[in-house]
């Protein structure tokens, strides 16, 4: 070591004399990890607020989870828009379930399901609809001879450039391209005069299509062509829209919309299970109830709306379907609208036809949910979505029933929890087609029963916090906003 100059060892030598030895070595010292932890304070990030529906609890710090897109829309969250995704069995299915129930507790909710999934003949939320009453509204085209349930393209209630819009849509899904400017006037002309004429009852698809076969003299003159020429313009037309009418697909659509749908019904479920999913006509279905729910269902009267898609690949994956819901999205979010996309794999919509479409819609879902992936699709997942390393290296590694909840930039891993009472209606033979969910939620139930009543009960007072304040408003105190 150094010899010290003359000052510096003066300097030194005064301050040991004020205040002792400046350099002192400590012997280590030996203790329980129980009492070093008041030296290091656990700490917790903050959460999302206590206004909306209880979800669970965080993994790591034990806290309550609440989350609601109505509630946290404009201050946390730039859209009210929702993605769930991961492998089956994991417990997407007992999160959608539990969340539309505990949002359907409060009156100024209500819910639209596209069922797609389904044993035994029926959707996989039959039973949550028969316990509140409800009826599914059954789109299947083996009961066109019975009667069955038919939605309208041609609907009054849908705006004349809604149901053009629409038409298009169907025929570029079934084609696979878009329409030509030929066979696309064709189309304008033929649904144009069916409109214009057709005045006694409701215009059916049936009338789109002869008029393409046979369109009138005026369609020809409206452009300066050959009357033959406007009808090969129309033919590929016509054959899309005869497999709606006379096709694999009729029954649904060519006819007047049934009477009695309850539009004001707080849940309202559209079984498309008796449907093939790896079929065309399923985002053809998918195409024609949203354009219908846009303009028959959502309105200005300040109710909370949630669209919950499972399956919903069908939509972000078709780039004609995805505009449609693209506008329903933005659209939507000026009249309290959010959008719940299911998906099992991300790279079913980043890798498909429509890639643009897809990104633009993953943009608009300010909340995402990810169950448990493979190494492989949890690191493509992460990043797409933009999620921080330590959430993507957890995610092959989650229990079911445990997600990482990416809630714009606010992530956490969150243990989703069921009550007694829910546990019939969300795990059914019918629903379960892997028991792991159960299995896993079972481990835990005597250590989650006090938690259970207790959110039952929160749940309860929020709800009649609810009832009890004027206009769907909540009650000072009541915790929800």
């Amino acid at each position: 070591m150094a010899a010290l100059d003359p000052l510096s060892a003066l300097t030194e030598a005064f301050t040991s004399f004020l205040f002792g030895k400046t350099e002192t070595t400590r012997l280590p010292v030996r203790t329980s990890t129980g009492q070093a932890q008041a030296v290091y304070l656990p700490t917790a990030a903050p959460g999302l607020g206590d206004s909306g529906v209880i979800i669970g609890r965080e993994v790591y710090s034990g806290k309550g989870y609440i989350y609601d897109p109505f509630q946290l829309y404009g201050q946390q969250l730039p859209a009210p828009h929702w993605l769930v995704l991961g492998e089956s069995g994991n417990g997407k299915s007992a999160l959608e379930k539990t969340y539309v129930l505990r949002q359907l507790r409060f009156r100024d909710r209500q819910v639209v399901v596209l069922d797609a999934q389904g044993e035994d003949g029926v959707g996989e939320w039959n039973l949550i609809a028969e316990e509140m009453g409800i009826t599914p509204i059954r789109l299947d085209p083996t009961a066109a001879l019975d009667q069955g349930i038919r939605l309208n393209p041609l609907d009054p209630a849908i705006t004349t450039t809604g149901q053009l819009a629409l038409l298009r849509t169907i025929i570029e899904v079934a084609l696979g391209h878009g329409l030509d400017e030929r066979s696309g006037f064709a189309l304008k002309v033929a649904h144009s005069y069916v409109n214009s004429t057709i005045t006694d009852r409701q215009p059916q698809l049936t009338d789109i299509v002869e008029q393409l076969r046979h369109p009138k003299p005026e369609s020809a003159e409206a452009m300066n062509v050959a009357l033959d020429d406007v009808r090969d313009w129309g033919l590929d037309v016509a054959l899309v829209l005869d497999r709606l009418v006379d096709g694999d697909l009729r029954g649904m659509f060519d006819g007047p919309t049934t009477v009695g749908i309850d539009l004001d019904a707080p849940l309202i479920v559209f079984d498309l299970s008796h449907i093939d999913r790896n079929s065309i006509a399923m985002p053809i279905l998918m195409a024609i109830v949203g354009v219908w729910l846009e303009h028959t269902w959502i309105r200005p009267d300040r109710r909370k709306r949630i669209f919950l898609v499972e399956e919903a690949w069908h939509i972000i994956n078709s780039p004609f379907v995805a505009q449609l819901f693209q506008r329903l999205l933005k659209f939507g979010r000026r009249l309290g609208l959010s959008f719940v996309a299911v998906v099992h794999h991300l790279s079913d919509v980043v890798d498909g036809a429509a890639a643009r479409e897809a990104a633009a819609i993953l943009k608009m879902a300010s909340t995402r949910t990810i169950y448990a992936q493979k190494a492989d699709e949890a690191r493509a997942t992460g990043k797409v979505l933009g999620l921080p390393r330590w959430a993507v290296e957890i995610i092959p590694t989650l229990s079911p029933g445990i997600a990482v909840w990416d809630v714009n930039g606010n992530v956490q891993v969150v243990k989703h929890l069921v009550t007694e009472a829910e546990r019939p209606l969300v795990f059914t033979d019918r629903a379960m087609t892997e028991s792991a969910v159960e299995a896993e939620l079972a481990e835990g139930a005597s250590f989650e029963t006090a938690l259970d009543a207790d959110l039952e009960a929160e749940t309860e007072a929020r709800a009649l916090a609810m009832e009890r304040a004027p206009s769907g408003r909540a009650a000072p105190g009541s915790g929800v906003a």
